[in-house]
């Protein structure tokens, strides 16, 4: 009996392009999106939002981060349908296009004194953009990765995508430093700004030509080839795997609600309540990405070996116990410690951001892989956006009790702990392999 096979092979150059090519991107979405947070507390309320007041200005810039995170999940059942229906290569190319464009034309916006509420509406418009590119984004950078790689390494090279997150926070925490130490404020207030935002379109060619460079999956070759797409992949995932998708959702929550808590809520806690700088606060997350450059892959070849699920097991485990000590020595408020803590902190969570993808991968079948991941994650990134708000509401409630943080992270690390658990003990999917393949799995020799 003959067939066609389209399995992936491992060890190939391709196979490594492909995933740095995947990272890229990731790290591109990442720049531009934090690029915006770091920027919008100084400069978007009072640019953009003037007539609202200092208050007014500040809370509708700070809604305009939340945006994105709420229009996420609408960006994950847009793109998923078109990665399970048109396939990842040619979805990918869309969302980073978007992301780019996007990003690059809030540097040429009018601001409010220029042009009035036109610049805030297209502001808006260009934020809800950034956030439905970002919805679809992750998943199919973790499947262009992983469904070009074998079975034995593809852990690892799930792994790789994540390296976009610290990379596009240091850069964009790198142009913030440069720039405010480079231009007085009247320049940045005046054009500075705008440099940055505008960077987005060379690193957008560059993206995407990485990206036009590689060829779609050998996995949904696969699919096509056997007939095996779903006419609605979103209502098919809910049909079939209601518990994957549950389990998925929780065990994203501490890799990405961690970094809200840590980035966001962290840095402004350390300066009104601890008299940490804000600049201080800046390097120390730095250093602390810089770091995470080093673990995502050594903890990615971990999971290759012990499985992606037992890896966010484990980060989870040592997320929980570190979570009170680690904010009982934030008191002291020394840079050693500060920057110990945030190396720390970000380690253990990095476990579970690392083997994230790895675990997901291995929940749900290729038909509807796109859609089940890039939904999954979009929810819980929702549900993150929350958590420097909730943190904050608990420390007022609390007086700014030194623990009050702590139960954040306990709580999202347990949460993430038995959504790990969960998936250790289901089977993983199995691959398309061939047909013949597939009824008889054959081990390799």
């Amino acid at each position: 009996m003959t067939t066609t096979d389209f399995t992936p092979d491992a060890t190939s150059s391709p196979t490594r392009r492909v995933a740095w090519a995947s990272m890229v991107g990731t790290s591109l979405e990442s720049f531009d999106f934090y690029l915006f947070a770091y920027f919008s507390a100084f400069f978007v309320g009072p640019l953009f939002f003037e007539p609202l007041g200092e208050v007014g200005a500040t809370a509708a810039a700070f809604l305009t981060i939340a945006l994105a995170f709420v229009i996420r999940p609408i960006g994950a059942i847009l793109f998923g349908y078109m990665g399970d229906r048109l396939g990842r290569r040619a979805t990918l190319l869309w969302t980073i296009g978007i992301m780019g464009v996007a990003t690059g034309l809030i540097g040429v916006l009018p601001t409010y004194a220029q042009a009035g509420w036109f610049g805030a509406v297209f502001l808006i418009i260009l934020r809800i953009a950034q956030g439905l590119s970002l919805g679809g984004e992750w998943g199919g950078s973790i499947l262009i990765a992983t469904e070009h790689s074998g079975r034995v390494k593809r852990a690892f090279y799930a792994a790789i995508p994540q390296l976009g997150s610290p990379v596009g926070s240091i850069l964009s925490a790198v142009v913030f430093i440069v720039l405010t130490l480079s231009l007085p404020t009247e320049q940045m207030v005046e054009w500075g700004w705008r440099i940055p935002f505008l960077l987005a379109f060379p690193l957008l060619l560059v993206s995407l030509y990485l990206r036009w460079s590689i060829t779609e999956t050998p996995v949904f070759r696969g699919v096509v080839t056997e007939g095996r797409r779903d006419r609605l992949p979103f209502v098919t995932m809910f049909a079939q795997r209601p518990a994957a998708m549950a389990i998925a959702i929780g065990a994203a929550l501490l890799g990405i609600g961690s970094y809200s808590l840590m980035n966001t809520y962290t840095i402004n806690y350390g300066v009104t309540e601890l008299g940490f700088t804000f600049d201080a606060l800046l390097i120390a997350t730095t250093i602390g990405g810089l770091v995470q450059l080093v673990t995502i892959p050594l903890f990615g070849a971990l999971a290759n070996r012990i499985g992606s699920a037992r890896v966010v097991l484990w980060g989870a485990i040592g997320t929980l116990l570190i979570a009170f000590p680690m904010y009982w020595l934030l008191q002291f408020a020394t840079f050693p410690i500060l920057v110990g803590t945030m190396i720390v902190g970000g380690i253990l969570p990095t476990m579970a951001w690392a083997a994230l993808g790895g675990l997901m991968n291995d929940l749900f079948p290729d038909h509807f892989r796109y859609s089940a991941l890039s939904f999954a994650y979009a929810l819980a990134a929702t549900i993150s956006g929350f958590v420097p708000y909730l943190t904050f509401e608990l420390g007022v409630a609390t007086g700014n009790a030194w623990w009050h943080p702590g139960v954040v992270l306990a709580i999202l690390s347990a949460v993430t702990l038995v959504s790990a658990w969960a998936a250790s003990r289901r089977p993983i999917e199995p691959e398309f392999t061939g047909a013949a393949e597939r009824e008889e799995q054959v081990a390799p020799a």
